[in-house]
């Protein structure tokens, strides 16, 4: 099979690995000549993996026509701001019908919709089939070391699901199928604001006591916005949720993450806000989650996202937010 990828950074990299060790045919669709180059004439990506050597079976192109040019599978993992756009490109060019997996996690930047929904209003059922998400606790890092590692494969159609399955599991990455789209895609794009939070407490030099009480309290927060939404709760107790969260809280290959330990460490947002270069969906995503549930009578409380938007978008202090999180009135856990 071959599958088009699109983009050439860290996460194309990786699950082009995956795929190409899997005897899949793969071809990386970039912007960026310096990292084509590396790919195809140094068979590495070094901006993102300074010692993995790729095997010349895994090749890039700026050229969008011959990436998509008889692929049985498009991959998306560019930064959500851009994938409209970039199907938009890509509608013309397709041929036949071909399945989408969307790797990106995020709302997109125009209409904050779900990046399946995001999809589906650019290209029609007749030129592509069911999309599948590719989602769960996964940093490519790691993938690309071949470092076990287990996702979800997530699908309004069960039979696209377990295609995808297929086509990615191996001994080192093992993929189950979900079809809750609305639950993992909601908790893809929550958990990172959740984390970007969990940064924040580690740059003050708070320990292992606070994060685990914010990854927990972010669970809860999460899965009862997700449910407003319409996911199903349990979703939140597996790989596209809490397995998800926990590694995006707790590692240092996490943007979100290292995104609030820099400003934990400096006190304030406004130097990060103002000079930061790096894809961190958390940010972008803390300002759609907070505005929705500001505008909507949902009746559900999300006191992170708040806190972490008070300090993102209003320069607040971060101790100062920490503080007035604990100081909040005192309930029971399940509220």
């Amino acid at each position: 099979m071959k599958v088009a990828i699109l983009g050439t950074g860290s996460w194309a990299t990786g699950l082009a690995r995956v795929l190409n060790d899997n005897g899949h045919q793969v071809m990386l669709y970039g912007i960026n000549p310096d990292e084509i180059d590396d790919i195809n004439i140094r068979h590495c990506n070094y901006k993102y993996f300074k010692d993995v050597q790729l095997e010349e079976t895994i090749v890039a192109t700026s050229s969008l026509e011959m990436t998509i040019k008889d692929a049985h599978y498009i991959l998306i993992t560019i930064p959500t701001q851009f994938v409209r756009e970039t199907l938009q490109k890509i509608k013309p060019l397709l041929k036949e019908k071909v399945t989408i997996i969307n790797a990106a996690k995020g709302f997109d930047m125009n209409t904050n919709m779900r990046m399946s929904d995001t999809i589906r209003s650019v290209l029609t059922e007749d030129e592509i089939n069911p999309v599948v998400s590719l989602i769960g606790p996964s940093h490519a890092e790691e993938v690309v070391e071949r470092i076990l590692t287990a996702v979800c494969s997530v699908s309004l159609d069960e039979t696209t699901a377990k295609d995808v399955q297929k086509l990615f599991s191996n001994h080192y990455f093992r993929v189950y199928t979900s079809n809750d789209e609305i639950g993992a895609e909601y908790g893809a794009a929550y958990k990172n604001v959740i984390a970007v939070a969990s940064g924040v407490i580690a740059g003050l030099g708070y320990g292992d006591n606070t994060r685990a009480a914010l990854i927990t309290r972010g669970l809860h927060e999460m899965s009862l916005y997700g449910m407003i939404k319409g996911a199903k709760q349990e979703t939140y107790f597996g790989l596209t949720g809490i397995g998800d969260l926990v590694v995006t809280c707790s590692s240092v290959h996490s943007r979100n993450f290292q995104a609030g330990y820099e400003i934990g460490q400096s006190h304030r947002a406004l130097d990060f806000m103002t000079h930061n270069t790096k894809t961190c969906e958390g940010v972008r995503t803390c300002k759609v989650i907070h505005d929705d549930v500001m505008s909507h009578d949902y009746g559900i409380e999300t006191p992170i996202v708040d806190a972490v938007y008070e300090v993102l978008y209003k320069n607040a202090s971060p101790q100062e937010v920490v503080a007035s999180l604990m100081n909040r009135d005192l309930k029971p856990e399940q509220l």
